[in-house]
């Protein structure tokens, strides 16, 4: 019956990591995939690869803390884990079947949570800074990439403009890599460094998302932390080569349409905010971070039509006269406008509205069905987890 009971949990272990490797992969190689600089089967081997090497190093602390911080690790019976285990993959998978996203996380401590709410083992002060942070976290990611949208990015995007050629950047000659012909320096240094970064934030993913996988079976001793490490490892590199296409389209593709220098930025502060995160201690959502540094840098870049000044008069009605004011209109298609040189760049408060209109930079209505799943799977989670463990003790 034991043995039985743990191969069950072992493939509710995968399940969880398949859909991990679904989520992931869109938010870490999504802006690469979406710019065009890597194919989705290179962004799903690149993803197994570096989520691995996250887990099988920075994620042992994590599994640690997942596994015995927010409740005693003596409440996660085989039972209980396997059950856990099976909420968060069912709240990930409801995600994944709609291309979004989900914070693996939030969902897997929501899961958690459920557990020690009702079995009144839940530690409220550990939950409170988890919860705590997870406000703060995209709320600063958001504004971080603003105020570069909208008082850096244009100079950037003139003295650092990375234009794309047609076709690959590289291609083998046998078996010697090759620089097609028409890349520039400027180019190949752009596109490296974006898979660099890509690759770190896989890393980091999988140094916070293998303990959502594994840590209550390694919590209750049934598998070692090594083997959950391999274990998780596995499923995410299976999620990320089939049902993470989905996820990579949505950030990639349907989310926003991101030039170069763009994916460098936002992969750059989301991975940033994932390392702070880590080395606190806090089970981070690098869904969350990457997606507010996506709108984040938009809306900042998209103000540039108007000033501070002017927006706050505009919001209140009132000029400096004492009249009605015209409220600033505010145009969300910013990072593709077309790029000037550093010295021609136009001040804040002096760009048109119509040099910000090229492509959509992301879609509101895309955005929103993002936020709604944030809130969405881990509530499911833990309501799930809540009831079963409340009204059928296991």
């Amino acid at each position: 019956m034991v043995e039985a009971l743990l191969l069950v949990g072992l493939l509710v272990a995968v399940f969880v990591g398949f859909n991990i490797g679904g989520s992931s992969t869109g938010v870490s190689f999504g802006p690469a995939v979406g710019s065009g600089t890597l194919s989705k089967t290179a962004a799903a081997a690149l993803m197994s690869l570096f989520a691995l090497a996250g887990g099988w190093t920075v994620g042992r602390e994590v599994i640690n803390t997942m596994g015995g911080e927010i409740v005693p690790a003596a409440q996660f019976t085989l039972t209980a884990s396997v059950a856990v285990l099976f909420f968060v993959g069912l709240a990930l998978l409801v995600s994944n079947t709609f291309g979004v996203p989900a914070s693996t996380s939030m969902t897997a401590v929501g899961a958690i949570a459920g557990l020690g709410a009702a079995t009144g083992t839940l530690d409220s002060e550990v939950m409170l800074r988890i919860v705590g942070w997870w406000l703060v976290a995209p709320v600063v990611a958001f504004w971080i990439c603003a105020v570069i949208g909208r008082y850096l990015y244009p100079y950037l995007d003139a003295a650092f403009a990375i234009d794309r050629s047609p076709g690959a950047v590289v291609e083998l000659d046998g078996l010697r890599p090759r620089i097609t012909d028409g890349t520039t320096p400027k180019e190949l240094v752009g596109t490296l460094l974006v898979l660099v970064i890509a690759c770190y934030m896989a890393f980091s993913a999988g140094a916070s998302n293998a303990a959502n996988a594994v840590a209550p079976l390694v919590g209750n001793g049934s598998v070692t932390a090594s083997q959950g490490v391999l274990l998780a490892g596995g499923a995410i590199a299976l999620g990320a080569f089939t049902i993470a296409r989905r996820t990579l389209d949505t950030v990639g593709n349907d989310l926003t349409d991101l030039p170069l220098l763009a994916a460098l930025i936002v992969e750059v502060v989301s991975a940033s905010m994932i390392t702070f995160l880590s080395a606190i201690g806090i089970p981070a959502s690098l869904a969350v971070s990457a997606t507010m540094s996506i709108v984040g840098l938009g809306w900042g870049r998209a103000t540039r039509t108007t000033t501070i000044g002017d927006a706050v008069g505009g919001a209140i009605g009132a000029g400096a006269d004492g009249g009605e004011r015209e409220r600033p209109e505010v145009s969300v298609n910013a990072l593709t406008a077309e790029r000037s040189s550093p010295d021609e760049v136009p001040r804040v408060g002096e760009e048109e509205e119509d040099d910000l209109l090229a492509e959509d930079l992301f879609d509101p209505g895309t955005t929103g069905r993002v936020v709604f799943f944030w809130i969405l799977t881990p509530s499911l989670s833990f309501a799930a987890s809540y009831a079963l463990f409340a009204f059928a003790p296991l």
